[in-house]
């Protein structure tokens, strides 16, 4: 060892700082697997009750996709347009055309035709009220069911009550996430062991093509036996802090994983193994559903893997004008989506996981106004949206919740956020109030001290 370190020339302290600091590349944050002499954080936990879902995919629809282009059907909205609405400014009807589909009847803006061929597996909320109609609050309320002060992320609940089923990778990824209102809190673990929260893959804006996961490669200024010696030492050092805090279990269950990632992460991130047909049910092929269908490929891809939460992001839906885009928009996403669905069904993987589509909030019924002129635009409103459900336990072909004729208000089969965070724990097999965490003298848990199952929904 002495040899070792002196022909790199590092000094005593210098090994030491590599050695206790996760050997830069080694360790991968927030990872964990069994260690050798006992189950690590995330190895399988028990449902608290029998579970519909062994998993979830979120789709962050960023920046509050208009419902009445989407999913909310509104023929008053279209007959009254121009009119004067209740805010003043003038309706905005709807810019195209609605249609029934499936067995369901459900409505579906033509824009997604390719979703539309999906709709007797979507449960269709269109009663969904949140707290705040700002990115700011909404964007964190969405992922941690808190602004104020940062919490664990949604995925990382979830993985705490249920642990991850693939001790070679990790139990939660976020695939190009945003960087703003709220950033990486979005995905992080808060006072949960930093075990549970997210493995990053890209950032918003960054093509998924050229994104990477950090840290994953080996530290190039060591040599394989340095590195084994380096570990080695690190977690007798980890073994010794153990016995005087428990927080030292998730790094030496991170540095027991590093080894395996190297290998699971490429393979199971390796889209070229899956063959033409699948990339083109996908849309991968170089056009504009080329980025986000690889993003749903590989979320089916970790999600068979025995990932148990998998978020990927769309952003650029925040329509406050050039709302006439919305068609070239939604492009990007509805064939992707659609094969998604349509693959994990396929595979027999729909029934088991919960996929959950929605933004932080909705849009309005009347014309946006900026700067005292009109615009083909909408503002925000979190009074009245939607968002939809799939497979992993929800009720497929139902339309829930009403909103006004005008679509400014929720009236019927309300959905507040903290409740569909409860009812998609429910169908994880995981009571809500007792999923909970003891920090700072008192029990935190992901809906704080609200929310209600929406058993309606539950199928």
């Amino acid at each position: 060892m002495r040899n070792q370190i002196s022909s790199m020339n590092m000094s005593r302290r210098q090994w030491l700082k590599t050695a206790a600091g996760g050997l830069g590349g080694l360790a991968l944050s927030g990872l964990s697997s069994p260690t050798a002499s006992g189950a690590g954080l995330l190895s399988p936990k028990a449902a608290q009750f029998a579970p519909k879902a062994k998993r979830v995919i979120f789709l962050f629809i960023n920046g509050g996709p208009s419902q009445f282009e989407s999913f909310d059907y509104k023929p008053e909205l279209k007959t009254n347009g121009g009119k004067k609405g209740v805010n003043k400014g003038k309706l905005l009807a709807p810019l195209y055309d609605f249609a029934q589909h499936g067995e369901s009847g459900m409505w579906v803006s033509d824009v997604f035709p390719h979703m539309a061929q999906q709709t007797d597996h979507l449960c269709m909320l269109n009663g969904m009220t949140g707290p705040s109609r700002a990115h700011p609050i909404a964007i964190p309320m969405l992922h941690t069911g808190e602004f104020q002060f940062v919490r664990p992320s949604f995925g990382s609940w979830v993985l705490y009550g249920l642990g991850t089923e693939n001790q070679n990778l990790p139990g939660f990824f976020t695939i190009k996430p945003t960087r703003t209102f709220g950033g990486p809190a979005n995905y992080g673990s808060a006072f949960l062991p930093s075990t549970f929260q997210a493995t990053r893959l890209g950032w918003q804006g960054q093509p998924i093509k050229s994104a990477s996961i950090s840290n994953l490669k080996a530290n190039h200024s060591l040599s394989s036996e340095a590195e084994r010696s380096a570990l080695e030492l690190a977690q007798k050092m980890n073994q010794q802090l153990l016995s005087q805090t428990e927080s030292a279990r998730g790094v030496i269950d991170s540095l027991n994983l590093s080894e395996q990632m190297r290998d699971a992460v490429p393979e199971v991130t390796d889209l070229t193994r899956e063959t033409k047909e699948t990339l083109d049910m996908y849309g991968i092929n170089g056009g504009p559903t080329d980025d986000f269908g690889r993003q749903c490929l590989l979320a089916r891809r970790l999600s068979e893997s025995g990932v148990r939460f998998v978020e990927i992001s769309s952003d650029g839906w925040d329509h406050h004008s050039g709302l006439d885009k919305f068609k070239k928009k939604a492009e990007t996403i509805d064939k992707p989506v659609a094969a998604l669905l349509a693959d994990l069904n396929q595979r027999g993987l729909l029934d088991e996981t919960l996929v959950l589509w929605s933004g932080e909030f909705g849009r309005q019924p009347e014309t946006q106004v900026l700067s005292g002129k009109e615009t083909l635009g909408r503002d925000h409103n979190a009074a009245g949206y939607t968002a939809w459900l799939a497979g992993g336990g929800s009720r497929g072909g139902l339309t829930h919740g009403v909103t006004d004729d005008l679509g400014y208000k929720t009236v019927e089969g309300e959905v507040h956020l903290h409740d569909l965070h409860a009812t998609m724990l429910h169908m994880l097999g995981l009571d809500h109030k007792k999923l909970v965490y003891r920090f700072g003298g008192r029990d935190f848990r992901l809906t704080n001290i609200h929310g209600n199952v929406i058993h309606e929904i539950v199928s």
